[in-house]
């Protein structure tokens, strides 16, 4: 389905990003692995090509101009041509996740800079790119809470909250992604956002019933359970879907 296509992951090597890239690179597209750790990075590209695939690993700040600027003048002096960038980077601060009553303004404003603010530059500095040659596909990673209320209950007898910045960074990424498709729907670019549920990474067991019974079936998803999603707005099957945002929670929102 993606054949030739030449797809850059942002957050590559992390929990969602490695099996997207792995996923991107079954489809036949060269994957173009990038992380603020190039060794993690490197590891995953070693994996797909060891298995027959086609990726590549490089270093990417997503909220540095130059290293954009950098990497889209790389690839397209090797390829000619760059087909898709995920958007799926997790930056954050050491203080990123606290309660909402122990959430300073300076941490706020930093965790909405670096995450939202990098989606921002890397969906600009690609879509500029993208309309020199009237085609191109940016895909952003949001989340549910993005589009619904917090639900504070399944975090009852955890140390976990849903952290005020997420709430905040999701629903701007949402509405971003809404902005890009409306901007530069005449140029043949689109833009779509992707929002899962929640997904496992290690919960406590009280969580994960909690978090259940608002679902269906399944409860919280892997990034298996995603890729479904993704490869169809990566593809042509998706060619007239533009300002979206496809939500994949085993019912949790409704």
């Amino acid at each position: 389905m993606l054949s030739n296509k030449v797809i850059v992951v942002t957050g590559g090597a992390g929990l969602l990003g490695r099996d997207f890239c792995v996923a991107i690179a079954e489809k036949g597209a060269r994957v173009i692995v990038t992380d603020m750790n190039i060794e993690a990075a490197r590891k995953v590209s070693d994996e797909i090509n060891k298995d027959g695939g086609k990726a590549e690993a490089y270093i990417l700040n997503i909220t540095d101009t130059e290293s954009i600027d950098n990497l889209i003048n790389l690839l397209h002096s090797k390829y000619g041509r760059i087909d898709a960038v995920i958007n799926n980077a997790y930056p954050r601060n050491k203080n990123y996740g606290k309660k909402l009553e122990d959430v300073t303004y300076e941490d706020f404003s930093e965790n909405l800079s670096i995450h939202a603010g990098g989606y921002f530059l890397v969906a600009k500095k690609f879509a500029i790119y993208f309309r020199n040659y009237d085609r191109g596909n940016i895909i952003n990673i949001a989340s549910i809470y993005g589009s619904i209320a917090p639900r504070f209950d399944i975090y009852a007898e955890t140390a976990m909250t849903m952290p005020v910045e997420y709430a905040a960074i999701k629903s701007s990424i949402i509405h971003l992604t809404r902005y890009f498709a409306q901007y530069f729907k005449s140029e043949g670019i689109r833009c779509n956002a992707l929002s899962p549920g929640g997904v496992l990474d290690e919960q406590p067991k009280a969580f994960l019933e909690n978090y259940k019974s608002y679902c269906g079936k399944k409860g919280m998803l892997t990034a298996q359970d995603l890729i479904g999603a993704l490869i169809f707005l990566l593809s042509d099957n998706s060619l007239y879907i533009t300002g979206q945002n496809l939500i994949v929670d085993d019912g949790f929102s409704l």
